[in-house]
Parts: structure tokens; sequence; C-alpha cells
């Protein structure tokens, strides 16, 4: 079974791999004293096919041990990777090395590690929204990306990989010419890359329509090559071939009976309009051409982890065509002589002597530049480069984010290029909280909130956002950064809530039902260390009413006036927050309350909550402690802790105990147990240890409440969901069903 990156990768991939005047003859001439007089001019043309694609290795590995001289090479989608890879002079054994340490479902996906994202966005996990976030213009229409994914990580690794040809921008000056394979958009022409950024130029030839977005080169929107050209014979033609080898590893069509879904409709379209193009090309083959069809069976263009299994099916290939291949074949000593007139390829990466930027968005220069940490004058560090450029990405501004080195008058110069979301910077995202005991207990909320990002130079933020269901809620913020680094802050905020507080009585029986008003101003200011803590001060001060809605009418209930101090220091290292698998979060806060602050109540309040995660194979281990306090004992009904819930004393029904002081102790095991379409499944236990206390005398471990639970656990889209049963001391016990946070 498949998580939900781990499903969209394969369809992605599966989908995916289903202009310059330069020659192979030209090239050719350059080395004429070491080609026999008259030998015809080869050129190799690579189709695309996914991971079948590993099959182009197998057939380069053969051309080389029999000597058969590569003159050009196109190649479209897959086949333009590994024919831009040989022709920036990689040989078969690195190429075949390179794409298998490839964690191809990571590269398939632009998260970026949760680790890396600024504090203030991992807040945004906090709420229980859902990450998906469609643009809204300023005439209210809404946006969306250009395509479900920008390509931002395997924008990256393609960097990396043809980093040695970097200062190259005429593809004819390669080891070997070459040209890589796209597809106008507007138009749907093809269209022949042979010059500019060889990374970007391979990066457009494999961009599906609306999975990737389109790569813009030269004014055009380019996407997959497939979609016009899947197999180039007629570009190396135009390079100057005068022998074609053309190796076909597309993915045949379906058969009625595996036309099954969705998917499987939809990549038979896809299939379709590649497979009559392909056949097109090869119609144009002649009898002194070779196509090389590799027999790779079951191999699907996503199945990258079996990729490697591709291989020996493209030797095994090459191996049937041996004697035509011979024919091509010169002798050893020639072909070591032409090797050798190759270029050589750079072992070392380049000194960077200059670095500029190419910023096309709302931010400052400076808020750009001061996330990267380019040491000049010193070979370039691709590692910590692309660790920096994952920190501009995290802020979520970005469409993409990549650099290019360049070349200014004999220096080296690395040019970072950031282009702001074209479905930005207003955005919308929704959420919905259910919740059912079972015992008669449920609860839903559903909220929105709207986002405009970058509202100044030093990405300032602007976010309101509302609720209705069992609590009614509104409030509006701004997060304002005061320096390039985002370091300081300050957080103004207005609010309104209502929602109800419930008091229990020992069997579990509802004795009072308040129903809290709130509205007042939150204000703070602070100061962000990196992406993995916050320090924060602030005043709130607000008012609000406290009505009995179910319970005697002599219970107490009243306007209130609230005046409040608060610091807090916070740290969250977590890699994810739903199902977390490794790092640790805690946070430590202190509240004044006093009547020379606009309060009715004096009084203080300690409030401590941290825990890890650790995880081996598919098995994690979540351990939380959580301490509140009110050391005088005088916190009104409003500010009181509530405790029970699933994961919060399991069996007991929500916010069921309450106190002046709250305990709670957990420890929760769950192991992953399955992947499917568009959640991930885990399976799992938890035990759990808490009370609450009126009075910190009556504060004793010997009177903690033991409960547990065992639950099975959905991360999907909307967010984690639980189907569980808890059960705690005293014969509580219940069922949940609950979509939102918990941990």
């Amino acid at each position: 079974m498949k998580t939900f990156s781990q499903t969209a990768t394969l369809f992605f991939a599966f989908l995916i791999f289903s202009a310059a005047d330069g020659t192979c003859a030209e090239k050719s001439a350059e080395n004429q004293d070491i080609h026999p007089a008259g030998r015809p001019k080869i050129g190799l043309v690579l189709s695309g096919g996914g991971a079948r694609g590993a099959a182009h290795i197998g057939v380069l590995e053969v051309l080389e041990e029999m000597h058969v001289p590569i003159d050009c090479i196109t190649g479209t989608s897959m086949g333009s990777i590994v024919g831009g890879l040989y022709a920036s002079g990689m040989k078969p054994a690195e190429i075949k090395e390179a794409l298998a340490t490839i964690d191809w479902e990571d590269a398939f996906n632009d998260n970026i590690p949760r680790e890396d994202r600024s504090f203030r966005r991992k807040r945004d996990d906090d709420l229980y929204l859902i990450k998906r976030k469609p643009g809204i213009g300023d005439d209210g229409k809404i946006k969306l990306p250009t395509g479900f994914l920008q390509g931002q990580k395997i924008d990256l690794i393609f960097k990396e990989l043809v980093l040695p040809v970097s200062d190259i921008r005429d593809f004819d000056e390669l080891s070997i010419p070459f040209r890589a394979v796209a597809t106008d958009i507007t138009t749907g022409e093809a269209v022949v890359l042979g010059s500019g950024d060889l990374a970007k130029s391979m990066r457009a030839s494999m961009s599906v329509p609306s999975i990737f977005a389109p790569v813009e080169m030269g004014g055009r929107l380019l996407v997959d090559g497939g979609v016009s050209n899947n197999l180039p014979v007629d570009v190396a033609r135009d390079m100057g071939a005068d022998i074609v080898i053309a190796v076909d590893i597309s993915t045949p069509l379906k058969k009625r009976e595996e036309l099954i879904s969705v998917l499987s409709i939809t990549s038979q379209l896809t299939g379709i309009l590649t497979r009559r193009n392909t056949e097109g090309q090869i119609a144009t083959l002649s009898g002194k051409d070779i196509l090389i069809v590799p027999d790779l069976g079951g191999i699907s263009s996503a199945d990258f982890k079996e990729s490697g299994q591709a291989v020996p099916k493209g030797r095994a290939a090459a191996e049937q065509h041996r004697e035509q291949l011979a024919g091509l074949a010169i002798p050893e000593a020639n072909y070591a002589d032409l090797v050798r007139a190759l270029p050589v390829r750079k072992t070392t990466p380049p000194v960077i002597d200059f670095v500029k930027l190419d910023n096309r968005s709302r931010v400052s220069d400076e808020v750009i530049m001061a996330r990267l940490h380019v040491k000049t004058g010193e070979p370039l560090d691709v590692q910590a480069l692309d660790h920096d450029i994952g920190i501009i990405y995290g802020l979520e501004l970005f469409e993409n984010v990549d650099y290019e080195v360049v070349d200014e008058d004999g220096k080296n110069g690395l040019l970072i290029h950031a282009r702001e979301r074209s479905w930005g910077p207003n955005y919308l995202q929704f959420g919905l909280e259910l919740s059912n005991n079972f015992k008669g207990g449920s609860a839903y909320n559903f909220g929105a909130a709207y986002t405009r990002t970058a509202i100044n130079r030093l990405n300032g933020e602007w976010r309101t956002a509302a609720q209705i269901g069992e609590n009614l809620g509104i409030a509006t913020e701004i997060y304002q950064p005061l320096d390039v680094e985002s370091r300081y802050f300050i957080n103004p905020r207005l609010f309104y809530d209502n929602g109800n507080y419930n008091v229990f009585s020992p069997d579990a029986d509802i004795l009072a039902e308040y129903r809290v008003s709130r509205y007042g101003i939150d204000i703070s200011g602070g100061r962000e260390f990196g992406a993995w803590g916050e320090a924060r001060l602030g005043y709130r001060r607000y008012a609000g009413d406290v009505e009995v809605r179910i319970g005697e009418p002599t219970l107490p209930g009243d306007n209130f006036n609230s005046g409040e101090l608060y610091g807090r220091l916070a740290v969250d290292k977590l890699d994810d927050l739903n199902f977390p698998r490794a790092g640790y979060f805690g946070s430590l806060e202190y509240l004044w309350s006093d009547t020379a602050l606009g309060a009715d109540t004096d009084f203080d309040q300690i409030l401590f909550n941290g825990g890890f995660a650790y995880s081996w194979d598919r098995n994690t281990l979540l351990a939380a402690a959580t301490f509140f306090t009110t050391p005088d004992n005088d916190a009104p009904v409003q500010n009181l802790f509530r405790l029970g819930g699933l994961f919060k004393l399991s069996g007991y029904q929500v916010d069921e105990l309450s106190g002046q002081q709250l305990g709670l102790l957990r420890l929760v095991y769950m192991r992953r147990i399955g992947d499917f379409n568009l959640l991930s499944m885990y399976l799992g236990g938890s035990l759990e240890a808490g009370n609450t206390w009126q009075d910190t005398d009556d504060i004793e471990f010997n009177n903690l409440i033991g409960a547990g639970s065992l639950f099975i656990g959905l991360d999907t889209f909307i967010g984690p969901l639980y189907i569980a049963y808890g059960v705690a001391e005293n014969s509580h016990d219940s069922f949940y069903l609950y979509l939102g946070k918990i941990f």
C-alpha cells in the first residue's frame, strides 16, 4: 500500500515519463583526425519512459564496450535525463549510481522537511486547517497553481548532477552535442533545446502538464516533450546524424481489461498521444538505422525502486543488435583516442567569486540574502546551498527557488532565482473538526482562514480566521517581522470566541454547561530562534460573560474582565505534528493576571508541556508530560484547566475534569500498518496518568487516574482521523471518532 505522497509520486511519474541548429557533423569535424575517412555520423535517440528509462543505461554500456562512437544525442523526458548526463561526460556506471541513489519519492514531493520550516509556518500546523491553500485574487477569483508540483527538489537534484558543466551554455560544447525536447503548452509544438541551462532543459523535457508546473524558458511555457515528440529521430537528423540508434522504452498501451480506473483511463489517454508520435518517428527509420526496444515486461514507468532491473534488460536488447552495431564500431585505438579528445568532466565544484539575486517577489532582496550563507572565494558547497534554498522555499512565498553558475568577466558567480507564487499572495484555507464519543457527546467545528502574505518588504502577514459550530469565533492578526532575518517580530491580534465549558459529576453526568463569550486584544512580540524556537512576551486584555445554559439557576454566571501579561518559551523540532516519528517539542509559559492590568481577579499560572518522538522501522514511541498550575488556587471559571478525551485520560468525556491544577503523563505507541491511496494508517495504543486538582496541596502522584486506549489512526489530507476505544479508572470508558488535532 502507498501513502498519498507515494501514490501521487507514482502516478505523476507514470504520466511524466510516458531551438538550436548545431550538428553532430560540426562536432565530428573537430575530430576528423580521430575518425576514419567517410565514417558515418551516428546519432543516439532516447525516448521517455520513466523508471523504464534505466534501460538506456544498459544500452550505453553495450555501445561503449563495442566501441560504437556517438556523435550526438537527443532525448525526451527520461531520455533527456540519461542523455543529458551522458552528454555532460558521465559514464554509464556513474549515471546508474546517480539514479539509484536519488530518493524519487522525496524528489517528487515539494514539501520542505518540517524541521527546516520557519517557526511561524510550523505554528500553522497547530490549526486544523487543510494544508493545501488555493490563492484568491484581489478581485475575489480563486487562483490555483499551474501544476500539482512545482518541481523544487528535482530541480536542485538536476542542478547538482550537471554542476561540472554548469558553465557550458551551448550544448554543442558538451562532451557530446545534445538536444532535449520539450513541448510549448501554448501551441502544442515540439521545442528543441540546445542551449542555456542544461538542468533546466532536462527538467522542462519531463514536466507533464498539470502535474508539474510548466518551465518558463525564452518566453515560452514548456512541458513534457513526450506530448509532441517522444522519440525525436527527426531532431537527430537535423543535427547531422547519418545513422540513428533509437531506443524506445515507452510504455505500451493498456489492454481493455486493464482499463478499470480513472487513473488507468487518464494514463491511457496520455499513452495514446505519446504512442502516436513515437510510431510516426519510428516510421521514418531506414534500413541502416537501428531500433532497440527493450523487453521491460512488468517494469512500470513509476517503479523507480525497481528501475535497476531495467538496466540489464537494456543490455540484453542492445546485444540482440550486436551484428548491426558491430558495423558501426571503430577500432579500439581510434575509440580510445576519441574518448581522450573529449572534454574532461570537472571533479571539483566551481569557486564562487560573487553572488547575485534575481528576486521576482514582493519581499526585499535582503530578506532572501539573509538566509544564504555562500562563502565567496571558496568552492561551492552544494549541500549547504540546497539547505539554504530549502529554508527560503520554506517561507512558502515562492513558486520556485533555484540557482545557476554564471561567468562574468572571467569570474564565477552564483545567480539565485526566486520567483513568487503565481497564485499568491492571498490564500484561503478550510478545515473541519469532528468528534463523537457515542454517548451523546458530539461536536463539529468548521473553520476558514484568509491569509495575505508579503504585505511589506519584510514579509509581514495578515490573517483573518473564522469558525462556526460547537465553538464560534473570529480573529484577525498581523505578524510583522522587524528585521530581514525575521528574528524579531510583533504580533497584534483581535479576537472573539464563544464556547461551552461543562461541569461533570463523579458519575460523568453533566451538572452544568456554561457558555463563555470573550472579546479582546492580544499584543505580543518576541524573537524567533531559527526554525526551532521562539520567545514571546505579550499583554492580553479581554472582556466577556459566563452564562449558565444547563444547570441550577443558582450557579454563578456573570460578566468578567481580564488583563494578563504572559511570557512564553517554545521549541518545536518534530518532523510531523499529526503522526511524528522523530524530534521533540516543549513550551513553558508564565501568566500574570492583575487588577492593575484590567482584570477582575489576581492570579498567576504556570504552564508546561513537552515531549519527544522516537522511531524504529515502522514503530514510533511518543512520550509527553503536561503540568499546569495556579499557585494561589484562585483562577476564575474561564481560566480553569480542563482534562478528558482521547489521549487526555481516554475513557473520560472531553473536558470532563477541571481544576486549578492539571497534570498528565502520556506514553503512546503506534505502528504504521499500511499506506492507502490518500492516507497512511496507524495502529496503536496509549497509557496515560493524570488528574485535575483544586488546591496545590491536593497534588499527589498516588491520586493520579490511570487510563489507556487502543486506536486506529489515519493520516488523511484533511487531517488526522482516529477511531479509538478508551478506558480509565472509576469505570470510565468511551468509543471515539475524532477528526482533528489531538497531540
